[in-house]
């Protein structure tokens, strides 16, 4: 790290930046290394900092260990997570223990009401006999630690909701930077130029880096966010509510999430989603009513969906660009 420019810490390091604003450091060549930055200040500023070189250095390279540590200690692996039983709306007994390993989709799907969204909601908070459901989360065969289940260094769970709303002013690409500052993300310059053209392959419509976030239609704040859990969020475990009425392309969503070695949990209607997944969860009465995995003869029946859904989407397209559907046989 000595030997690297400032030009060079902050393609690799971005929160370096951080130290310089904080001390109200103005670097103007950054092809220079930090110790022949700080070398080259004249004494009388440092001396009004109540500084030597050698102090702001050493303050430096402590700045820089603690963000590095910080780094670390959010990197944990989930390998599987496991649903135990507890009660539906009458007080039964779910007799069920489901695990869910990494790289799986799992599906969950029942009536309106039936409690497709608390069984999400105690998965979100690691649940230990302690919701109205009186379930218990296991990660990795194992109880959580308090630590994880309240820490913000082990954010396990990334929620996608229904309903998005952004209310900062900001344009796409200022806001996805400062998802990947805050992750420490390295080269983050590539990896938000890929977050972007990922939401824009999900959406239905293509958006520039420029667009204000506010802007965004509810299909694209969708498709960014998916894009976003999918390459920057460090959760292990995404939840997913009814994403088939987001209007974006939710096979490809559900891929991308998968291709990133995730955990996928998505509460849904769609029979197209509902049997891409590795199994599905059913639920009645607000409990687990059955476990059921997707069989071969439903991946056969599936293919003849996406057929019947690709269909949809080219008459939904054909429409919204103002064609007419009379010379399509």
């Amino acid at each position: 790290m000595k030997k690297l420019t400032i030009a060079e810490l902050r393609a690799t390091y971005p929160y370096v930046d951080d130290f310089f604003d904080v001390n109200g450091l103005v670097v103007e060549n950054d092809s220079q290394t930090v110790a022949e930055y700080i070398y080259n200040l004249p004494y009388l500023f440092l001396e009004n900092m109540g500084l030597e070189h050698e102090s702001l250095i050493k303050h430096f390279r402590a700045f820089m260990s603690s963000m590095q540590g910080l780094d670390k200690s959010q990197v944990f692996a989930v390998d599987s997570l496991t649903i135990i039983g507890g009660t539906d709306k009458s007080g039964q007994r779910e007799q069920t223990e489901v695990t869910i390993e990494r790289g799986e989709i799992i599906c969950i799907v029942g009536p309106t009401g039936s409690g497709k969204s608390r069984l999400l909601a105690d998965i979100e908070w690691m649940a230990q006999n302690d919701t109205p459901t009186g379930r218990r989360i296991l990660i990795n065969n194992v109880v959580p630690p308090e630590s994880w289940r309240f820490s913000l260094n082990h954010q396990l769970v990334a929620q996608l909701s229904q309903n998005m709303n952004f209310v900062m002013d900001v344009s796409v690409k200022d806001f996805v930077r400062l998802h990947a500052y805050s992750r420490m993300v390295r080269k983050p310059e590539k990896k938000i130029d890929d977050v972007i053209s990922c939401a824009n392959e999900l959406a239905g419509e293509t958006f520039d880096p420029s667009t204000p976030l506010t802007s965004l239609s509810g299909g694209q704040s969708r498709a960014l966010m998916v894009a976003d859990t999918a390459l920057l969020s460090a959760s292990p475990i995404v939840l997913i509510d009814e994403i088939e009425n987001a209007g974006i392309n939710r096979i490809k969503a559900m891929r991308l999430l998968v291709d990133q070695n995730k955990i996928v949990l998505i509460a849904t209607h769609d029979p197209l989603l509902a049997l891409s997944g590795n199994k599905r969860i059913v639920v009645k009465n607000g409990g687990i009513n059955q476990v059921i995995k997707t069989s071969k003869v439903e991946k056969m029946h599936l293919e003849k969906i996406i057929g019947l859904d690709k269909v949809l989407t080219e008459y939904r397209e054909r429409i919204r660009n103002g064609e007419t559907l009379q010379h399509i046989l």
